[in-house]
């Protein structure tokens, strides 16, 4: 135990820290998504990889800069084939100022995913232990396993607020903030309204292009960030955890059944099975109350098939699969197009975003499926055993052992007497 303190004191990097603002982590990514998220939106890339400032900079400057150039109104002119229009519009003092900026925003993107990729290489082999809680007297967070479709449907509802679920605050309110003014300053709710209530001519009307055409990066980009963290941080749990048991409750005083040994006394062993949970901390704790040695419980944390992420694959938690980041791309490149024809066409922008956001989904998935379909039965999304828990007991403490481990959302319990009747 002395020893893995001393690496983790004398490591150079770790995986992740824990902050009272959120929490902040290594893992692998796609370059290229995350260059892309760039490319829709100055910054995205940035504060998908927790470069806040960076990130802040950026996106302020598009907007800033988009709207002075009126980019966006020239490229909803253009695609509509009204080019005379979209070249009286451009201000061309200012669209000279948005490419290298813009240009750089992809590049840096793509840039320091590798390098963050690198550095996450060098810290999993240090392997060193983080702090799992952060309390001040603002401010209270923690490392725990989420859900990583509850992220992905607030986010849905409100951007912003799948990384609020998260308590990554500097993410949350940036996003939440920006998605209320860009949604005041497009008149999208005016919009939305007309078209509820049979007049989608007039939501085009109402809508203003120039502000609009930012919608589907934000909204896609924020449900995206806060699935994909969510899922990296119950990854993150599961490590640390599995690190905390095998230096916990891996003794080498435990005794392991033996058909001879169980022959001799009252001692059994209870064995159970745990996912990665803060349950499977409180069993043991409670365990332990109820009068069991530590070094009568051993903790095995099992290793799972193809463990070793790939780089293009570290998304997905059923299977490894990085299925979502195509899907959405995809998506919001559909719903932007679908919001700009829109405006042409007799259903209106809303409608037809939404038509392009369901067929770019659908069609992302498709994909995604079809390429990954080899690995389709590699896991499934059922529950499944990731801790081995084993309790050495007296034959008077089994039942109450069993009872709790029940009780702490066990997967299964069995008593196991070897040469005996097992119950």
């Amino acid at each position: 135990m002395n020893k893995d303190r001393l690496k983790s004191f004398f490591s150079r990097r770790s995986k992740a820290c824990v902050g009272i603002f959120g929490i902040t982590q290594l893992h692998l990514r796609n370059p290229f998504v995350v260059a892309w998220w760039s490319a829709a939106f100055p910054g995205l890339g940035h504060i998908i990889l927790s470069k806040y400032l960076r990130g802040y900079i950026l996106f302020l400057w598009e907007i800033v800069i988009n709207l002075q150039s009126n980019i966006n109104l020239g490229f909803f002119y253009s695609f509509t084939g009204r080019f005379d229009m979209a070249k009286a519009v451009i201000n061309k003092s200012w669209v000279l100022l948005y490419i290298p900026t813009y240009l750089f925003a992809v590049w840096d993107s793509y840039r320091t995913t590798v390098d963050i990729n690198h550095h996450y290489i060098l810290a999993s082999r240090e392997d060193a232990e983080i702090k799992t809680n952060s309390i001040s007297t603002v401010e209270f967070n923690y490392l725990d396993k989420r859900i990583p479709c509850v992220s992905l449907v607030w986010s849905g509802l409100m951007p912003g607020i799948g990384q609020l679920y998260l308590h990554r605050l500097p993410a949350a309110f940036f996003i939440l903030f920006w998605w209320i003014v860009i949604i005041y300053f497009s008149k999208a709710l005016p919009a939305i309204h007309y078209t509820l209530t049979g007049n989608p001519s007039q939501a085009a009307v109402v809508l203003d292009p120039q502000w609009f055409l930012n919608l589907p990066s934000i909204y896609f980009f924020s449900a995206y960030d806060a699935y994909t963290k969510t899922v990296e941080n119950n990854k993150l749990f599961e490590w640390e955890q599995s690190k905390f048991l095998q230096r916990s409750y891996q003794n080498g005083l435990f005794h392991m059944p033996s058909k001879k040994k169980e022959n001799i006394g009252e001692s059994m062993h209870i064995v159970s099975t745990f996912e990665h949970s803060i349950y499977l901390e409180i069993a043991i704790t409670a365990i332990q109350m109820k009068g069991i040695d530590k070094k009568d419980i051993l903790a095995i944390p099992m290793d799972k098939k193809g463990g070793s992420v790939q780089l293009f694959d570290s998304i997905h938690s059923s299977d490894g699969l990085s299925l979502l980041d195509l899907p959405m791309i995809i998506a919001t490149l559909f719903t932007l197009f679908g919001g700009i024809y829109g405006f042409i066409l007799k259903w209106g922008p809303i409608i037809w975003g939404l038509i392009g956001m369901i067929i770019g989904l659908f069609l992302g998935l498709t994909i995604k499926i079809l390429i990954n379909r080899k690995y389709s039965d590699q896991r499934n999304n059922k529950k499944s055993a990731e801790v081995v828990l084993i309790i050495e007991c007296t034959e008077n403490q089994a039942e109450t052992v069993k009872n709790t481990l029940w009780e702490h959302h066990a997967l299964g319990v069995r008593k196991l007497i070897l040469g005996k009747d097992m119950q």
